[in-house]
C-alpha cells in the first residue's frame, strides 16, 4: 500500500516516513498543497495523511479537491484542535482527524485500521431499481452511471441500504459509522446525508428518506 504524506515540516515528514516504512508501507511526500495534488495524481496513493496549515493551498482546499477526484481515505493530521476544526475536517471528507502533537505508533495503528476495514469488506452487492451498490469494489452505479463517494459516504449508504426500511436515529448512525468516541455532532450525519442526496441528483429522495423527529432510512418505493 502506498501512502501520501502532506506536511510542510520536513522533519515531521521524515519521522512519519520512518514509522510507516517500518510498518511495511510505501511512502511519498509533498510539502505544500499544490505539490500534494500533483503527487496524488501521479502516484495514486491508497491513503493520504494531510496537514491543514500548508503553503499555497491549505489542507481544507486539498481535501475538497481530492474528494472531487477520488474516494481515497484521508487522515487529517494537524495542530488545529478545536471542535469546529475537527467537525469541519470530517464533514469535508476526512475519515480520521488526529491532532498534533501525536504518537507515531497511534498514527500507524490508525493507518492499519483503515486498510484493515478496506481489506475486510465482504464481496457483496446490493441491487435496487436503477441502483447497484458494490461493496467489494467500493462502487455505486445509478442508472448505469458511477457515482463517486467518499469512504464515509459509502459506509453510510451501505449501512442504510443493507438495513432497507429500518429507521436509524442520528445518534445510532454516528455510533455505527463514526464510532462511539467520535467527537463531532449529529450535524455530521445531516451533512453526509445531504451530500449523498446531492450526488444522487433528483433521485436522492427516492432512496434516502427523512423520518421527521426520528432520523433516516433507506427505502425504495415499490414500482
Amino acid at each position: 500500500m502506498k501512502i501520501l504524506v502532506v506536511d510542510d515540516d520536513q522533519n515531521l515528514c521524515k519521522l512519519i516516513k520512518i514509522y510507516l516504512k517500518n510498518a511495511g508501507y510505501e511512502v511519498v511526500v509533498a510539502m505544500d498543497g499544490i505539490e500534494a495534488l500533483e503527487v496524488f495524481r501521479k502516484e495514486r496513493p491508497d491513503l493520504v495523511i494531510l496537514d491543514i496549515m500548508i503553503p499555497f493551498m491549505d489542507g481544507w482546499e486539498v481535501c475538497e479537491q481530492l474528494r472531487r477526484e477520488s474516494n481515497v481515505p484521508i487522515i487529517m493530521l494537524t495542530a488545529k484542535d478545536t471542535k469546529d476544526d475537527k467537525i469541519k475536517g470530517l464533514e469535508m471528507g476526512g475519515d480520521i482527524y488526529i491532532t498534533k502533537p501525536f504518537d507515531p505508533d497511534e498514527l500507524v495503528a490508525q493507518v492499519k485500521a483503515v486498510f484493515r476495514r478496506m481489506g475486510n469488506q465482504e464481496v457483496s452487492i446490493l441491487q435496487f431499481p436503477d441502483l447497484v451498490i458494490n461493496r467489494s469494489q467500493h462502487k455505486v452505479e445509478l442508472k448505469g452511471k458511477e457515482i463517486k463517494l467518499s469512504p464515509k459516504e459509502f459506509e453510510l449508504l451501505w449501512f442504510l441500504a443493507s438495513h432497507s426500511g429500518q429507521v436509524f436515529s442520528r445518534e445510532q448512525l454516528l455510533d455505527q459509522i463514526w464510532g462511539y468516541d467520535f467527537y463531532g455532532g449529529i450535524r455530521t450525519v445531516d451533512s453526509h446525508i445531504n451530500r449523498l442526496r446531492e450526488k444522487f441528483g433528483g433521485a436522492g429522495d427516492d432512496y434516502i428518506k427523512t423520518v421527521w423527529g426520528v432520523g433516516y432510512k433507506f427505502e425504495v418505493e415499490k414500482q
